[in-house]
C-alpha cells in the first residue's frame, strides 16, 4: 500500500486514540486516497476507509477519513453531503474523549486534542465542523431542523448561547424559517459577542449581518455595516466585491443607481467566474431588473446558465433561478421570442430556447425547491420570499453602467474574444462553454483559479491537461507535475511532482538517503519516498503556497514556474542517481 514520508518510511504507532490499535494497512490506504483527485471516486474511497476503521476500532484513522471527506465536500459545492460526516465525525471524537479519559497519562493533552489524533483535528476545528453542518441546513432541503438544531444545541452546551458562533446560527436559522422577531433578538446577541475564530471570515460575518437587516427592510443599518466593512483594511480575498454587492440594492432603493451601478460592474467582472461567485449572481440579476438593464440581465443569464449543472447548494440555485425568473419576465413583453443559447453539457445537446419559455422553466426550479425548503421547515416563508421577488419592478430609468474596460476603480482587462479549450473551466470548478474570459490584470490580487495555472503554464509553453476536479497535469523532461487547488476555498496551490525513475525495493535506505539530502540542500520540492507495494519506490515532490489572502497572475506565475523548474532538477537528480 501506498504511504507519503519524509525522507524515510515511518512506522505507524500501536497505540492510538481510544487505546485501540492503529491499522498500519489502513492508514497506507488513507495516504492513497489523499492522492485521489477530488471526485466521487475520493468520496467513494474515503467512506470506505472511515467505516473501516470504526469497525476495526482505529478511531485515530476514522478520525482521519471523516475529517478529509468532509474536507472533499466543501471543496465539492454540494455541502450538504458533509453533514453525515461531520456526525460521524463528532461521535468518533466523543468516543476517543471517553477512551482518552480512562487511560491515565503522564501529561495532559493541550489545544483541545487529544494524543495520538489527526495533525489539525481540535476542538476548534470540530466546532468549525459543526458550523459547516448546521449552515447545511441553510443551504438544502435535505438536512432536517432538528438534525441541525440538535448539532447547534451541542454547539450551545460548549459555549453558551451567547457565543457569536451560537447567536449567529440562531439568527439565521430563525430568519431562514420565517420567524423574524426572533431573528432579531439573535441578532442583536451576536452583535454583542466577542468574535469566534470558528464562525468564519471575521470580514464576511457584518455582511451576512446586512444581508438580514437588508431583507427586513432596514436598508440604512444595512448600508452603515456595509461601509465600515468597505472601509477597514482588506484582509479577506472577498473583498471588496463581497461588500459591493451587499450593498448593490440598498442604494439602489435608496436612489444611489449610479453608485450602485459602478459596484455591479466591478464586482461581476470577479463574480462571473469565482467559485464563490455563484452566490451572488442573484444579487446582480436583481440588480439589472430593478434598476431596468435587462439586456445586460439577459446577457448574464445566457452567460451564467452553465453553472446550473455544476454542483451547488439548493439555496443558491432557487435564488439564481428566481433573479433570472425576473429578468425573463421583465424582457419579455419586448423580448419574449428572443432565442437564448443553452450550451451541451454532460451529453445534453445545445438548444435554443426562447426568453419566455426560458422564465418558465426558472420559474419552475425556483418555485419547487422554495417549497421543498417550506415542507421541510413547516412554513411558507421561502415560498413568500420568492413571490415577493417575481413581484418587484424596476426602480426608476437606468442609468449608464460604466464600461467594463475603463471603470476606474479597476483595470481588469477583458478579453470578450478569446475562446476557451475544450474541457477548461473559468476558475477551476467546472467546464466554462461560452463564457468570456475574464480576471484579473497580472498585478491585482484576487483568488487563486485554475485558469491563473493554465495561463502560467501556457507562458512557459508546456503541454497539459485539465480533469473534472481542476486538476492541471502535464509532463516535463523526466517528470510528470500535476496543480491542484486545495483548502477549504480552493486558496493553496499544491503541486506535485513524480519522477519516472523508479527504484528496486532492496534500495529503499539509499532512496530515503536521497531525498533526506535533497531536503537538507534544496528549499524546494520537499522529497517523499512512496512505496506502491509492487516491489519498486517511487520518489516524489511537493510544494504547498497558502495564497489565502489572495494572488496576482504574475506571482501564479512565478510559483508555478519555480515549481517546474525545481521539479525538473528534481526528477533529473533522481534519474541521475547509479
Amino acid at each position: 500500500m501506498t504511504r507519503w514520508i519524509s525522507g524515510g518510511r515511518r512506522r505507524p504507532r500501536a497505540a492510538t486514540v481510544g487505546g485501540g490499535r492503529r491499522e498500519p494497512g489502513l492508514a497506507d490506504a488513507l495516504a492513497d486516497a489523499r492522492d485521489l483527485p477530488d471526485g466521487e471516486a475520493r468520496v467513494g474511497e474515503l467512506e470506505r476507509l472511515a467505516a473501516l476503521a470504526e469497525a476495526t476500532g482505529d478511531l485515530r484513522s476514522a478520525l482521519a477519513a471523516w475529517s478529509e471527506l468532509i474536507e472533499t465536500h466543501l471543496r465539492g459545492g454540494e455541502r450538504w453531503r458533509l453533514f453525515e460526516p461531520v456526525c460521524r465525525c463528532l461521535d468518533a471524537a466523543e468516543r476517543a474523549e471517553r477512551a482518552e479519559r480512562a487511560v491515565p497519562r503522564p501529561v495532559q493533552r493541550s489545544a483541545g486534542r487529544a494524543d495520538g489524533w489527526p495533525d489539525g483535528l481540535d476542538d476548534e476545528t470540530l466546532r468549525r465542523y459543526r458550523r459547516y453542518a448546521v449552515e447545511a441546513l441553510l443551504g438544502s432541503p435535505r438536512i432536517g431542523l432538528d438534525q441541525a438544531r440538535a448539532l447547534l444545541a451541542g454547539l450551545g452546551g460548549q459555549a453558551g448561547d451567547d457565543d457569536a458562533l451560537v447567536a449567529a446560527l440562531h439568527c439565521r436559522i430563525a430568519d431562514h424559517v420565517g420567524d423574524e422577531p426572533a431573528a432579531r433578538r439573535w441578532l442583536h446577541r451576536w452583535q454583542a459577542a466577542i468574535g469566534d475564530p470558528a464562525a468564519g471570515c471575521p470580514d464576511c460575518l457584518p455582511l451576512r449581518q446586512a444581508e438580514l437587516l437588508a431583507g427586513w427592510g432596514d436598508q440604512a443599518e444595512a448600508l452603515a455595516i456595509v461601509e465600515s466593512v468597505r472601509d477597514a483594511p482588506a484582509g479577506c480575498t472577498a473583498q471588496p466585491e463581497a461588500a459591493l454587492t451587499g450593498a448593490l440594492l440598498s442604494w439602489l432603493r435608496a436612489g444611489q443607481a449610479q453608485r450602485a451601478a459602478e459596484a455591479h460592474v466591478r464586482a461581476y467582472r470577479r463574480h462571473r467566474v469565482t467559485p464563490e461567485g455563484f452566490g451572488y449572481l442573484a444579487t446582480h440579476l436583481r440588480f439589472c431588473a430593478l434598476g431596468g438593464h435587462l439586456d445586460r440581465g439577459l446577457e448574464i443569464l445566457a452567460e451564467q446558465l452553465p453553472r446550473l449543472d455544476q454542483p451547488h447548494d439548493d439555496l443558491s440555485v432557487m435564488e439564481f433561478t428566481a433573479a433570472g425568473a425576473l429578468v425573463c419576465a421583465l424582457a419579455a413583453p419586448q423580448r419574449g421570442d428572443r432565442p437564448v443559447r443553452r450550451p451541451a453539457y454532460r451529453g445534453r445537446p445545445a438548444a435554443e430556447i426562447t426568453v419566455a419559455a426560458l422564465g418558465s422553466e426558472l420559474l419552475g426550479l425556483a418555485t419547487g425547491l422554495a417549497g421543498s425548503f417550506d415542507a421541510r421547515n413547516g412554513t411558507g416563508h421561502q415560498s413568500a420570499r420568492i413571490a415577493s421577488w417575481l413581484a418587484e419592478r424596476p426602480l426608476g430609468q437606468p442609468v449608464p453602467l460604466p464600461d467594463d474596460e475603463t471603470d476606474d476603480e479597476t483595470d481588469d482587462d477583458l478579453d470578450e474574444t478569446d475562446e476557451p479549450a475544450d474541457g477548461d473551466g473559468p476558475d477551476g470548478d467546472g467546464p466554462d462553454r461560452d463564457g468570456p474570459d475574464s480576471g484579473p490584470t497580472a498585478e491585482e490580487l484576487g483568488a487563486l483559479t485554475v485558469r491563473m495555472i493554465m495561463a502560467a503554464l501556457d507562458q512557459l509553453g508546456d503541454g497539459y491537461a485539465v480533469d473534472a476536479a481542476g486538476t492541471v497535469q502535464g509532463r516535463c523532461g523526466a517528470a510528470m507535475i500535476q496543480f491542484r487547488r486545495a483548502g477549504e476555498r480552493g486558496e493553496v496551490l499544491h503541486s506535485l511532482v513524480v519522477a519516472d525513475r523508479r527504484l528496486p525495493a532492496r534500495r529503499r535506505a539509499e532512496a530515503y538517503a536521497f531525498c533526506n539530502g535533497w531536503n537538507r540542500d534544496r528549499l524546494l520540492p520537499k522529497a517523499y519516498v512512496r512505496d506502491p507495494g509492487d516491489g519498486e519506490l517511487t520518489l516524489v515532490g511537493e510544494v504547498t503556497t497558502d495564497l489565502a489572502y489572495g494572488v496576482a497572475p504574475a506571482q501564479v506565475t512565478v510559483l508555478v514556474e519555480a515549481a517546474v523548474r525545481t521539479g525538473v532538477a528534481y526528477a533529473e537528480a533522481v534519474a541521475a542517481l547509479p
